[in-house]
C-alpha cells in the first residue's frame, strides 16, 4: 500500500510541475490516504504481532 501512496505521490508532484492542478491535487489526496492507512495497518498488525506472541510462549 505504501508503493502505491508513493506512486500517487509523484503523480501528483508531475502533475503538479505541469500545472495540472485537479490531477495533482487529487493525487497528492489519494497518497496521503494511502501512506496513513499503510501506516495504520502496519501499527496494528504489530500491535497483534506482539500479543498473539505472547499468548503463544
Amino acid at each position: 500500500m505504501i508503493k502505491w501512496a508513493i506512486i500517487f505521490a509523484i503523480i501528483g508532484l508531475i502533475a503538479g510541475a505541469l500545472g495540472f492542478g485537479g490531477i495533482a491535487g487529487g493525487a497528492i489526496g489519494i497518497a496521503k490516504f494511502l501512506f496513513w492507512a499503510g501506516i495504520i495497518i502496519a501499527v496494528v498488525l504489530f500491535l497483534l504481532g506482539m500479543t498473539v506472541a505472547k499468548k503463544v510462549t
